[in-house]
């Protein structure tokens, strides 16, 4: 619904010195985006869905039924204060959303540490920047530890606060010397590395016995992500142990662990039996090990494959504070033992899989939380029935928009499937959940509906799965150009090679006409019953990124991995047949006879980083001679912005990233489709506008929580984003936003325009 707007809402006070005239400059340290000031009383408004998405750790106060915390994979730092039905963000002002790990001191809760940077190191993960302590219960944070890269496990010492141990994994994407154990006895003042390897291998485990906290566990694990490829494993791998508080260290090798070597290791102590230790290693003859004297001498309990299963993933495991040998399992299933690991049991009620974390009660035993891929779920009564609170930590790959009034919003949300909803609404309940639907395609991809017929969307999905969504029978018909199963499988055993979002769009000028792509590019002209290729591969085809992807002990060929693809397309709404394409392996051609000639213009663009993600070109909505183009190289530990414009077809291309952040990488740039020069970019930590043809930014807080910006859209003077980590947002009417001048701050107010109402 368009809002009935009075004018008093568009008369802003102008503050002296208000408007930033002066471009953005790099700072040592991103810090969330701001707002200029005169728009500081306009918001952008979450719109949903509140569908839960990826947790990383969750904790709780011992004895305290009412509090919980939960990190997120992007989505910040959130708090329950009412057992976990209702929960608020805490983190929202920091620089930061990827979270990894969670400590609240066992003897002062309102002590809390929190390791930025998700250990799960899935294809699209994100860096932290160090670690965060707060001393009043998440109130205020302080960045007490700067480094980039991921913190998969904190613990603090179960008598004092001030002293806590971090396993830092490092870089996901390179090497880093700073991986390792971590230790503070200041209370973050100062930070010690008390055990580590190699530039190539980091910690993904520590754990301490409550009943004596010097003795010490860890897990180190060398792996490694590239965009083609995943490894888990290697010389680095091991399990270590300390009896001095971490001052030194020794590797348990034999003893009943196994040979050869590891992957990643996940360990812990039995709250109520020091001597009990058990641990996750990822081996060739891996599983779950356990020990009854304090790591002496271990036992393999269990070999079985659920414990192992995209070990790099999950590896880790609670003990009951209270029993020994009952132990639960976060993986595909949660999964639980009463018998000290020697069988297991799946889980139910949990309305989520891919599980990561549980919490339980060192008072009582029958009050859990646990973390998962689809969000949180609280249990009082031991696992007997759980509830899942509606978090809006969706993470959105792309977001489009319908041709309805009010319009709607649709995308692919990483472990949920697509979603489209309103972006408004009649009820005075705003925005429910049951207003969202499905749309055919899955969990990864895009969303494209056909603008002479709101009711078909074509939805994307990873192995170059398609589907054609009718509204009206609500049924999704898969239309894909090979359907095949491309799992277990490297790019080099498939006919085509679709990346995990593999592109879709539908022509400008004929709406019959759609376009999907691999390494090819395809075109439909019949609504995807048939597809004809139109090109060549337009990728590297680099015979080395194509192969079977994991080891050296655990395969793991999803589809994240497929590379060599092209991953964005883009068509001229001024020049029928004018088509742009962009790889995930950095090339960049145009055509301008509909696929018949293809141009390769990569060469022209000046600084691109090789093997760089082209992860979106923008055609000009002014003149089909311009284009705009963003690559993402974080995946190559290179997090520096990429953003070019041509205004001649691609021959030449300026440099729109001098006043950029330099540490904070891209996701997508839009036109505003009005006001020719004024662009939109969707970065890691929120949103930037430009007015001058992007010669300089400044940054769109106005509300925002600090998150990653996948996609946005303009729509009808709406700003439209779909965020990884925060579901999706609208500015309603940008219309301040872009008529705000130097000669407009310099009033004491002015008067904007507002649209016109509509009353339904």
């Amino acid at each position: 619904m368009k809002r009935l707007v009075g004018v008093a809402s568009r008369i802003l006070t102008i503050t002296a010195l208000a408007w930033p005239g002066a471009p953005v400059a790099a700072a040592d340290e991103p810090k969330a985006n701001d707002g200029p000031p005169p728009f500081e009383s306009l918001k952008f408004r979450l719109i949903g869905p509140a569908l839960g998405g990826r947790v990383t750790r969750v904790a709780g106060v011992p004895g305290d039924r009412h509090t919980y915390y939960t990190t997120t994979a992007s989505g910040g730092v959130w708090k329950s204060t009412d057992g976990g039905i209702g929960w608020k963000p805490i983190f929202d002002e920091q620089p930061i959303s990827s979270i990894g790990s969670i400590a609240v001191s066992p003897s002062d809760p309102s002590v809390i540490y929190i390791g930025a940077g998700e250990a799960n190191i899935r294809g699209n993960v994100a860096a932290g920047n160090g670690i965060y302590k707060s001393t009043d219960a998440g109130e205020t944070w302080a960045l007490v530890w700067k480094q980039e890269g991921q913190i998969g496990t904190m613990v603090v010492h179960p008598r004092d606060p001030e002293t806590a141990y971090a396993a830092v994994l490092g870089h996901a994407f390179g090497p880093n010397p700073e991986r390792g154990v971590y230790r503070t006895r200041d209370g973050g003042g100062t930070w010690e590395q008390v055990l580590k390897k190699d530039a190539e291998t980091g910690a993904s485990d520590v754990a301490l016995d409550p009943s004596n906290p010097r003795i010490l566990f860890a897990g180190l694990w060398q792996a490694r992500r590239r965009p083609w490829e995943m490894t888990s494993g290697g010389p680095g791998s091991g399990l270590y142990t300390s009896r001095d508080a971490g001052d030194t260290w020794t590797q348990l090798e034999g003893d009943g662990l196994p040979d050869g070597i590891w992957g990643k290791v996940g360990v812990a102590v039995a709250p109520s039996d020091g001597r009990r230790v058990y641990a996750l290693i990822e081996a060739e003859e891996g599983g779950l090990f356990r020990s009854d004297d304090g790591g002496e001498k271990w036992t393999r309990i269990s070999g079985h494959r659920a414990l192992q299963q995209r070990a790099w993933y999950y590896s880790t495991l609670t003990i009951d504070p209270q029993n020994p040998d009952v132990l639960w399992v976060p993986q595909v299933p949660m999964l639980k033992s009463i018998d000290g690991g020697k069988t297991f049991s799946y889980v139910d009620g949990i309305h989520h899989g891919d599980h990561h974390d549980i919490w339980i009660d060192p008072g009582d035993s029958k009050r859990m939380i646990t973390g998962n891929d689809g969000g949180v779920d609280v249990t009082v009564n031991g696992g007997e029935s759980w509830y899942a609170a509606p978090l809006p930590i969706g993470q959105f790959y792309h977001v489009n928009v319908d041709g309805r009034l009010p319009y709607r919003v649709s995308g692919t949300l990483q472990d949920l499937g697509t979603a489209s909803g309103p972006s408004n609404s009649l009820s005075t309940a705003g925005i429910r959940l049951a207003d969202w639907h499905s749309v055919g395609g899955g969990e990864a991809g895009h969303t494209v509906h056909d603008p002479s017929d709101p009711n078909v969307v074509y939805a994307g999905e990873y192995g170059g799965y398609i589907s054609r969504y009718d509204h009206r029978t609500r049924q999704a018909r898969n239309v894909s150009i090979y359907p095949d199963n491309p799992s277990g499988h490297g790019g080099e055993d498939l006919d085509y090679r679709f990346q995990w979002t593999a592109p879709i769009d539908i022509s400008l000028h004929d709406p019959k006409v759609v376009y999907h792509a691999a390494n090819v590019l395809f075109r439909s002209t019949d609504g995807g019953q048939t597809w004809t290729p139109i090109s060549p591969d337009l990728t590297r085809d680099d015979a080395e990124t194509q192969g079977w992807s994991g080891g050296p002990i655990t395969g793991d060929n999803t589809g994240v991995e497929i590379y060599g693809t092209i991953f964005a397309i883009a068509e001229s709404r001024h020049e029928p047949g004018l088509i742009w394409t962009g790889s995930d392996d950095g090339l960049v051609h145009v055509t301008r006879d509909a696929g018949a000639t293809w141009s390769n213009v990569t060469g022209n663009v000046p600084g691109i980083p090789d093997w760089g993600t082209v992860s979106m070109i923008e055609a000009s909505r002014f003149d089909a001679a311009t284009a705009y183009l963003v690559v993402d190289a974080h995946r190559l530990d290179d997090m520096r912005p990429y953003v070019w414009k041509t205004s001649d077809h691609g021959a030449s291309w300026r440099n729109l990233a001098a006043s950029l952040d330099a540490g904070i990488y891209l996701h997508a740039i839009r036109e505003d489709p009005e006001r020719r020069g004024h662009l939109y970019l969707g970065t890691e930590r929120g949103v930037m506008l430009s007015r001058d043809d992007g010669a300089s930014w400044q940054p769109l807080r106005l509300g925002l929580p600090t998150v990653a910006v996948s996609d946005l859209r303009v729509k009808d003077g709406d700003l439209v984003l779909g965020t990884n980590g925060r579901s999706a947002w609208i500015f309603d009417d940008i219309t301040p936003l872009a008529e705000m001048s130097d000669e407009v701050a310099a009033k004491p107010a002015h008067l904007f325009p507002v649209r016109p109402a509509i009353r339904w």
